[in-house]
């Protein structure tokens, strides 16, 4: 499930299959120009890096943003490359399919719910992948089921560790990876400890760089 899978700094997710999807792409070093799909959760700068876009970008290259980034990235991309897209609701871009989770804070302001920034939960060769966001331990994210579940972990402007071991029991994935730490908030003893935490039935896997 992981072998097509990288994580890169904060919450950059890499998920290479017939297509390449990239997830949050921030601080990107070399320009590779390979993104099929580039998924956008929320407009943080840790998550809306638009350097980093560009060095990902080709010319089809496909972008899914929140409606709070419409604005943004028509300067880069043709309208019919753009997808604004609204929580809860299901979406198909180059025959990927995937559906948006509402992703918000509920004891914290960083991320108010309504932005409607958005986790996406994507379907690939009938592996169903949830990409989170930056959000809580939310009734909306509790109701999704996914094999493997990407989950921030760093504490401050999302789940804590264990907020993150909680929410993952809950859910059930069958496989766990933790984001959103080392680089702002959080570090990889986070990381370590949400996995021991878990359930043994769930496999936790560190694979960010």
């Amino acid at each position: 499930m992981l072998d097509n899978v990288e994580v890169f700094c904060q919450s950059t997710i890499k998920i290479s299959c017939d297509l390449v999807l990239y997830f949050d792409p921030f601080k990107i070093e070399n320009e590779s120009h390979d993104a099929d799909i580039i998924f956008i959760t929320h407009d943080h700068f840790d998550h809306f890096d638009i350097n980093s876009i560009l060095k990902i970008k080709k010319d089809d290259t496909f972008i899914v943003v929140p409606s709070t980034l419409e604005s943004d990235v028509k300067s880069y991309f043709e309208r019919d490359k753009i997808l604004v897209v609204e929580p809860n609701n299901s979406y198909l871009v180059k025959n990927i399919s995937f559906k948006t989770v509402r992703a918000y804070n509920i004891n914290k302001d960083f991320h108010p719910k309504n932005k409607n920034w958005v986790g996406y939960l994507v379907s690939i060769n009938n592996i169903n992948y949830y990409i989170m966001g930056d959000t809580d331990d939310t009734l909306d994210a509790r109701s999704v089921s996914a094999d493997v579940l990407f989950i921030p972990i760093g504490g401050v402007y999302t789940m804590n560790y264990m907020e993150a071991v909680d929410f993952t029991n809950y859910v059930k994935p069958k496989v766990a990876v933790p984001i959103h730490y080392g680089d702002i908030v959080g570090n990889k003893e986070d990381a370590i400890n949400f996995i021991s935490n878990l359930n043994s039935e769930i496999e936790g896997k560190i694979l960010k760089k």
